[in-house]
């Protein structure tokens, strides 16, 4: 995992821009403090134009300087290229392709299989990476993206017509010689051949389930093959040659991953420790329920853990840095805790993580899908869920992460996992808590999932049955309530009656519907909107519309009720919480907060649905990409002074525009 920025076609004074392009790079250097490298190229037959690639290097695989990046495919520097990522089946692709070169980067393959395929080298890794290869024989210039995003990347558009590409925004967003930016989109790769003055966007991974927005899935699934599935995701991200821990919130997700992690590591290719135990972490206010569930799950595995606690004032000290590297005012209750829990991880000496990301929306694993009308809506929800991780939960886990040089791995969001479960049919992922199995299970959220890995006593079960079928607790509120409802109260005090009352004209872009959302805003604003001329680029990378309990616009019309509770992630505000038992909880270590989840006295019924039957509609999305626009008004100009954290919370937004997603959905 690294932090890579690279600027092509750039005029005017090299030795300047040079000192230009060290600069923006040094805001990458918490993704790369192990080291750092620059090639500097001079295309004689564009103009004698520049070429600048950085990176900023986490040594995780081949440490020293066998992996040190830029990478060339030979000598003669013919194809030069930068990655950040992980190449999981780099070994088994240089002995099938015969890539014989003496650099151990697992990403040194990617030039290679570029100059064997051309664009069709990306469905040949299996990883997480982001890249941009300079083809400098055939004059091409190429980016790309993981499927699912995993790895963040924006691309930007110089005012000479540049082309720039940058593992993070910030730097990008203030750039006075930059044109215009906006996010990569994952899956695509780009493309600008020689003579073009712009490139391609193609999407490479491009299953059923994305294309077609009609498709739903009917063949049912092998729990046998679920399982084998995950477990060698899990065996392939084990990879490393320096020290790694999982993170274990008690949750299924999380515990499950551990388990795995547990059984594999001595068998596992390539990886650090193979004879030692796992270091499990966790984080969470004392008493929260994550904590306790965390430690059976460790007692029962045998890891080391490590329980992390923080305090409501000690997570609100951390907004604005972590604002700053999330580069989004959403996923801010989640991304605060794993900012906090990083920081002891990466003082404990490890680099790298196992995250759980990914099952929620593959499965259908959050609470409001109780809600779901229907198995064709259940399905097209995890589509859409899937499809938008990208700006979610997977920039969450890695921004959180890198922000302290901590690489985070997430095995349910290996191609292979990804593929399989959103080509399994919904019926399969629905719940309903009114039924059981002929084993007597309820069908919880993820049942799949979970029964995938309920094994009889006899055969070594991979968890406590308490803990594989314990209810979903949503991160940001199984770390404890107190942080949830203390951010609440914060912004309560912070944004006045007054300044809420003209939040429309604060934030003619979807106006928050909380004070907290107003809060977070007027932070991101701070860092990347005001006062700096791209600013309207700023919010066309972050997401919009109506959510509740972390459900995409589309899905908050399953229940007409909800839009009371508009702007409020937490489970709690669907109320099926503790509706299936699961993990109990002794009174003494819930969190203190006197907010509690209701259960709901209905259910909708699963299986009463057939996948032949109608989607019930109302609550189509419209394609951003249809509607993209710039802001009506421009941005109010003004200088700037001081550090970021000086700067006003102001924000001078006149106009409206209409964000472009980047989702294909």
């Amino acid at each position: 995992m690294c932090g890579i920025f690279s600027v092509h076609g750039l005029t005017g004074d090299p030795k300047a821009n040079r000192e230009r392009i060290y600069a923006l790079a040094k805001r990458l250097r918490h993704r790369g403090p192990d080291s750092y490298k620059i090639d500097k190229y001079q295309n004689l037959e564009d103009d004698g134009k520049w070429t600048f690639m950085v990176h900023k290097r986490l040594a995780i695989v081949a440490p020293g300087e066998s992996g040190e990046q830029p990478l060339y495919t030979d000598q003669t520097k013919k194809t030069c290229f930068i990655a950040n990522g992980e190449i999981y089946n780099h070994q088994q692709l240089r002995d099938d392709h015969q890539i014989d070169h003496p650099n151990a980067s697992d990403c040194q393959v990617i030039g290679h299989l570029y100059e064997k395929f051309g664009q069709e080298f990306p469905k040949y890794l299996d990883g997480m990476f982001a890249c941009v290869i300079e083809d400098r024989k055939n004059g091409t210039l190429i980016a790309c993206r993981d499927h699912m995003g995993k790895i963040p990347m924006y691309m930007a558009k110089g005012k000479d017509g540049s082309h720039w590409f940058s593992s993070e925004m910030k730097c990008l967003h203030d750039d006075k010689e930059i044109e215009s930016y906006e996010l990569f989109p994952p899956g695509h790769i780009w493309m600008k051949k020689k003579g073009e003055k712009e490139g391609t966007m193609t999407r490479w991974y491009d299953p059923k389930w994305i294309t077609d927005v009609e498709y739903i899935p009917t063949e049912r699934a092998d729990l046998t093959k679920l399982r084998k599935i995950v477990v060698k995701a899990v065996k392939d991200r084990l990879m490393s040659d320096v020290p790694y821990a999982v993170l274990l919130s008690g949750g299924l997700d999380s515990s499950l991953i551990t388990s795995i992690a547990v059984r594999n590591r001595q068998s596992a290719r390539n990886t650090y420790g193979s004879t030692e135990k796992v270091h499990s972490f966790s984080i969470g206010i004392r008493g929260a329920p994550d904590l306790k569930a965390a430690k059976k799950v460790a007692d029962h595995l045998g890891t080391i853990h490590h329980e992390i606690h923080f305090t409501p004032e000690e997570a609100l000290d951390a907004l604005p840095d972590v604002v700053w590297h999330l580069e989004t005012f959403e996923q801010v209750r989640a991304s605060v805790p794993m900012y906090l829990l990083t920081r002891a991880i990466k003082s404990m000496g490890f680099k790298m993580v196992l995250s759980g990301e990914g099952a929620d929306e593959l499965f259908g694993g959050y609470l409001y899908f109780h809600k779901a009308p229907s198995p064709q809506e259940f399905h097209k929800e995890c589509a859409r869920k899937t499809s938008r991780l990208h700006q979610w939960d997977v920039a969450r886990a890695n921004k959180m992460t890198m922000a302290w040089g901590v690489e985070a791995r997430t095995p349910l969001l290996s191609k292979a996992v990804v593929d399989y479960a959103m080509n399994m049919s919904p019926l399969d992922k629905m719940i309903d808590v009114n039924r059981t199995d002929k084993d007597g299970r309820k069908y919880l959220e993820k049942y799949i999932l979970r029964k995938a890995f309920d094994m009889p006593e006899d055969e070594n079960p991979y968890l406590p049955e308490e803990v594989l079928w314990r209810q979903k607790e949503q991160f940001s509120d199984g770390v404890g309530y107190d942080w949830v409802d203390g951010l609440k109260k914060h912004a309560e005090e912070k944004v006045s009656d007054e300044e809420f009352a003209k939040r429309e004209e604060r934030f003619p872009l979807s106006p928050p519907t909380t004070k907290e959302y107003y809060l977070l805003r007027s932070i991101f604003e701070e860092h990347f909107v005001t006062g700096f001329e791209n600013g309207a680029d700023a919010y066309k990378t972050v997401p919009f519309g109506k959510s509740i309990a972390c459900s995409t616009p589309e899905a908050v019309a399953w229940d007409p009720e909800w839009e009371k509770s508009v702007g409020d992630i937490s489970g709690r505000a669907v109320k099926f919480h503790d509706s299936a038992g699961g993990f109990k909880l002794d009174k003494d270590d819930r969190a203190t907060s006197t907010s509690k989840a209701t259960t709901s006295k209905t259910t909708t019924s699963a299986l009463a649905h057939t996948p032949s039957s109608r989607v019930q509609n109302g609550f189509s999305s419209k394609r951003g990409d249809a509607h993209r626009k710039k802001f009506g008004a421009a941005f109010q100009r003004r200088q700037v002074k001081g550090s970021l954290s000086a700067r006003k919370l102001s924000a001078v937004v006149s106009g409206a525009f209409v964000m472009r997603t980047a989702s294909a959905l």
